[in-house]
């Protein structure tokens, strides 16, 4: 059934974490749905037809984790007071807005778009940079994360094969082809020269990954299909803005892990 998707955020910590984990940048399960116009998920038999491959990848990504970003962020997490971590997250998302811009227009979404805009001038103004969510407190409510690989389902662009990249972590064919477009809309691009830039990409997935050391523990079982499951259907949910097919039901995700609390768009996944 089609349901709004309002989750504890114990569960999508946990879903996030596994994702990120395997990007350095988180039984058998049911086939998880698909979508070519974005909006109506159909069934597909097989989402992860290069399961061996994608296997081989996840493992490795998972030992890069172990040895460099997992005890690198520690050790962030240990020196930066809590206030630090905080500013340096405002920080980067606030940077992410104009990508979310972008693609609310190419999605018509009118209104979001005027949104997401004066959060991005008001905090990169008032807000020091972003550093301070002013723009919260001043009525311009967070929204989720938009990204071009959205965009393309939306326009009916198929999701295509579950692929787990060296480093790069999860995605679909779809979603990997619109990376670039993503990449393109950073403002890190402008950022010369490079050093300054790469010490900027590599604090955004520092801070990601210290924000979730505490949720370690809290997932078992085969990695790879929780990580698998996890994304795919975070994906749909995005494309969606939160409607999605249940179909953790009947798996290990049954309706006991789904509670009345909202989500909160400030997790971006």
């Amino acid at each position: 059934m089609k349901t709004s998707f309002n989750t504890r955020r114990p569960l999508w910590l946990v879903l996030a974490l596994f994702i990120l984990v395997t990007g350095c940048t988180s039984n058998t399960a049911k086939p998880i749905a698909s979508s070519d116009d974005g909006f109506d998920f159909q069934p597909e038999e097989n989402p992860d037809r290069f399961e061996s491959f994608n296997r081989k990848v996840f493992a490795f990504n998972l030992s890069m984790d172990r040895w460099i970003l997992k005890p690198i962020a520690q050790s962030y997490r240990w020196l930066a007071p809590q206030a630090v971590e905080a500013g340096v997250s405002n920080f980067f998302r606030n940077l992410g807005e104009i990508k979310n811009v972008t693609n609310d227009l190419l999605q018509g979404k009118w209104q979001q778009a005027g949104n997401d805009s004066g959060r991005f001038l008001l905090n990169s103004t008032v807000g020091l940079a972003g550093v301070f969510d002013v723009a919260t407190n001043a009525g311009l409510k967070k929204n989720q994360s938009e990204d071009f690989g959205q965009t393309l389902a939306i326009w009916g662009v198929p999701r295509g094969p579950y692929l787990m990249l060296p480093f790069l972590g999860p995605t679909t064919a779809r979603a990997g082809i619109a990376l670039p477009a993503d990449w393109v809309l950073s403002p890190m691009n402008e950022v010369t020269p490079v050093t300054p830039r790469y010490a900027m990409v590599a604090t955004e997935f520092i801070q990601a990954r210290a924000q979730l050391l505490d949720f370690e523990d809290l997932a078992s079982g085969d990695l790879y299909l929780f990580v698998r499951d996890a994304y795919l259907q975070q994906r749909e949910y995005l494309v969606n803005d939160g409607k999605i097919q249940d179909n953790f039901g009947d798996g290990d995700f049954g309706d006991d892990d789904f509670g009345d609390e909202e989500f909160d768009p400030d997790f971006d996944f």
